[in-house]
């Protein structure tokens, strides 16, 4: 296994990112994993599923720091509303022209599912996949409620300092980005449903049967409003967190998933 660290001049700063290519034959010429992190996520957070997930399938996986975010450059602003559009619009072109990607599955936990799904409807010809974990399709009251009790128990300055270990002094930025971009009411009628019906390629809605921040109503509305084919599966005994909380779950189910698509 192979990795490398870069930095990619994004339109509004740099970003970090690391890819893990395994020793498979042809290996770079298949498509490679893109993987989108978290509300306070960052390529650190991912811990070991980045290498465990190029084991698994031998297909390379890049994972990347958003703009404000780990190692990534601070934001320079609020996120627009319309945030996860234009990450696929800005960072994710950046990403695929200074790295040489070629074919992508977009992998996204969290709010990253749905720039992984904002991903694939903005270049449809270039994903082969799209896999969502514990993604939010629309704002849940459920959602809403984990959030704000997030925000209050997250502004601590104990529970700060842990942010900041991985986000350095953006963390009250990051926990912001988070807590009042959703809690934002003209955030309220936010759905993805939109993007996912440009999406042309198959689709993976994986969802943990405890998230505390969203409902089995999130993975079904993805499936149901997916342009192509599309499927849900249910980690049992899980929470929001399924590749960290169930792992091995997680990687049987995108394997067979991908076999069964012909991916690649």
């Amino acid at each position: 296994m192979q990795t490398a660290d870069d930095w990619i001049d994004g339109p509004h700063g740099r970003l970090f990112a690391r890819s893990w290519t395994p020793d498979t034959r042809g290996a770079g010429e298949r498509p490679s994993f893109l993987l989108f992190h978290e509300s306070l996520g960052c390529v650190e957070v991912w811990r070991d599923f980045p290498e465990r997930l190029a084991s698994a399938t031998g297909l390379p996986v890049v994972a990347y720091d958003r703009l404000g975010f780990g190692r990534s450059d601070p934001h320079p602003g609020i996120l627009p509303l319309d945030f996860m559009q234009d990450e696929a619009a800005g960072a994710v072109p950046a990403l695929i022209a200074r790295l040489g990607l070629g074919r992508l599955i977009a992998f996204g936990h969290s709010v990253g599912g749905a720039m992984a799904v904002a991903t694939a409807a903005r270049d449809p010809d270039r994903c082969a996949a799209v896999i969502t974990v514990g993604a939010q399709a629309f704002v849940e009251e459920r959602t809403r409620t984990g959030i704000i009790e997030a925000r209050r128990v997250l502004r601590s300055p104990d529970q700060l300092a842990r942010i900041a270990r991985y986000h350095g002094d953006k963390a009250r930025w990051a926990l912001d980005a988070w807590t009042e971009t959703w809690l934002d009411p003209a955030f309220a009628g936010w759905t993805l449903d939109e993007d996912l019906a440009r999406v042309r390629c198959p689709l993976l809605a994986l969802h943990g049967d405890r998230d505390e921040y969203g409902s089995r109503a999130y993975p079904d509305r993805i499936a149901r409003h997916a342009g192509g084919r599309s499927e849900v599966v249910l980690i049992e005994d899980c929470g929001h967190v399924p590749h960290r909380e169930r792992p091995d779950a997680v990687l049987q189910a995108v394997t067979r998933f991908l076999g069964r698509c012909a991916v690649p």
